[in-house]
C-alpha cells in the first residue's frame, strides 16, 4: 500500500501589500493606528462624562451660565467666545487641507503660507483655552457651599447674579494692612477680597432684595430659586464655606464633578492641540529649508495633517458634549 503525498503550491503572493499596504506608507499607517487608539480614549472620556451628567442631571451646571466671558469686557455673552475658538480651530483645519493639497502639487510657497496660518490658528486656540481655564478657576460671583456639598448662589429679585463682594456688610473705604491674625486683605480700591460666612450671612439678612438659587434644576431647565424665608433658613442652617471659582474639590457653578471632567477632558485635548502646534512648527521650518522638496514629496505634511484633522474632529464632540447639550 503506497502513500500518496500531494504538494499544493499557491501561485501569486500571500501578502501583496509590500511596503505600502492599502497604498499607505508605514508612517501614515502608524498615524492611523494612533488616531484610532486615541479616538477610543476620547470616546471613553466622553462616555464617562455623559454617564455622570445623566446621573446628576438635576444639579448639573448650565453651560450658558458658566461660559459667559469674553476677553477685554465684563459683559455676559454666553458661549460667544467658545464659538469663536471653535471657528478658529475649524478654519485651521481648512488651511491644513490646503497645505496638503499644495504639497501634492509641489507648491512650496503655498505650503509655507497655509501651514503658517494653521499654526497661528492653533496658537490662538491654545491661548484662548488657557484664558478660559484661568477664568473658570478664578470664578466671577462666588457662592456658598452647604454642609452637604450643595452650592448656593445669590441673585436679586430681578434674577441677576450678585457677587459675594456686594453682599458683605462692612466695606472699608481705605486700604487696610493685611495681618496674619485676621487673614483679611483689601485691595487699593477698598474692596475686600476675602469674606467670612458670618459676613455673608449678615449682609444677606440686611438686604431684603437678595434671594438664593440652588444648583437643582426645575422642569424648564432653570435653577431653583428659593423664597426669601427659605433663603434665610437655608443660608443660616446649612452654609459651611465660601467657594470662589472652580477646582478639583469645589465649584461655584455646581457639582465639582463638572469641573473635574472639564479640566481633564479639555486639558487632555488642549495638550493634543499644543503638541500639534509644536509638530507643525517643526514641519513648517523643514518646508522652508526645502527638506521635502528634495525628497520629492510632502508626505510628512499629510501625516501631520491627519493628526490635526483628528484633533479638530475631537473638539467638535467635546464642544457638543460640554457646551451645547
Amino acid at each position: 500500500m503506497s502513500a500518496t503525498v500531494t504538494n499544493t503550491t499557491s501561485e501569486g503572493k500571500t501578502w501583496g501589500g509590500g511596503n505600502q499596504p492599502l497604498k499607505a506608507s508605514y508612517g501614515k499607517l502608524m498615524m492611523w493606528f494612533f488616531i484610532v487608539s486615541d479616538g477610543l480614549s476620547f470616546s471613553g472620556f466622553l462616555a464617562a462624562y455623559g454617564f455622570s451628567r445623566f446621573k446628576f442631571i438635576d444639579s448639573w451646571p448650565i453651560a450658558d451660565e458658566v461660559f459667559t466671558h469674553v476677553p477685554f469686557t465684563h459683559e455676559s455673552y454666553p458661549m460667544i467666545y467658545v464659538a469663536f475658538m471653535t471657528f478658529v480651530l475649524i478654519m485651521s483645519s481648512v488651511t491644513m487641507v490646503l497645505a496638503v493639497d499644495a504639497g501634492h502639487h509641489m507648491k512650496k510657497n503655498k505650503v509655507i503660507w497655509y501651514m503658517f496660518f494653521t499654526i497661528i490658528g492653533g496658537a490662538i486656540f491654545v491661548g484662548s483655552q488657557a484664558w478660559e481655564w484661568n477664568t473658570f478657576i478664578k470664578g466671577e460671583y462666588g457662592a456658598v457651599e452647604t454642609k452637604g456639598g450643595k452650592i448656593l448662589q445669590f441673585q436679586n429679585t430681578n434674577g441677576d447674579r450678585v457677587a459675594l463682594g456686594a453682599i458683605a456688610t462692612t466695606i472699608p473705604t481705605v486700604r487696610t494692612q493685611h495681618e496674619r491674625k485676621n487673614g483679611i486683605w483689601y485691595d487699593s480700591e477698598g474692596t475686600r477680597s476675602e469674606f467670612t460666612i458670618e459676613e455673608i450671612k449678615a449682609g444677606f439678612a440686611a438686604n431684603p432684595d437678595l434671594l438664593i438659587r440652588t444648583q437643582l434644576l426645575t422642569g424648564e431647565g432653570e435653577k431653583t430659586v428659593l423664597s426669601r424665608e427659605e433663603s434665610l433658613l437655608r443660608l443660616n442652617r446649612d452654609a459651611a464655606l465660601i467657594v470662589e471659582g472652580a477646582n478639583l474639590k469645589h465649584n461655584e457653578y455646581g457639582t465639582p464633578l463638572f469641573a473635574d471632567f472639564f479640566f481633564f477632558i479639555t486639558g487632555f485635548h488642549g495638550f493634543h492641540v499644543f503638541s500639534g502646534v509644536m509638530i507643525n512648527i517643526i514641519i513648517f521650518f523643514n518646508v522652508i529649508l526645502g527638506t521635502y522638496e528634495r525628497r520629492g514629496h510632502y508626505e510628512m505634511v499629510e501625516k501631520v495633517g491627519l493628526y490635526w484633522h483628528f484633533v479638530d474632529l475631537v473638539w467638535v464632540f467635546v464642544f457638543t458634549f460640554f457646551y451645547l447639550v
